[in-house]
């Protein structure tokens, strides 16, 4: 057990792969939480401002106006 445990200490590979996951992260989270905080407002309004076009559109062409 220990040799096994000392062999995968020792193995390198993949550190290069997950060292730019983890520079990824670092420069994409602080992206998403500015997204998060000030683009999600301005997102959520323009998605409810066209629901409710389309629920009137929708009313006044069942109405048949």
């Amino acid at each position: 057990m220990r040799s096994f445990l000392r062999r995968l200490h020792g193995d390198q590979r993949g550190s290069v792969s997950l060292e730019t996951i983890l520079i990824i992260g670092a420069i994409a989270l602080p992206i998403l939480i500015f997204l998060l905080k000030f683009g999600w407002p301005r997102v959520k309004s323009y998605f409810n401002n066209g629901m409710r076009d389309l629920e009137t559109e929708a009313d006044r062409t069942k109405n048949g106006g």
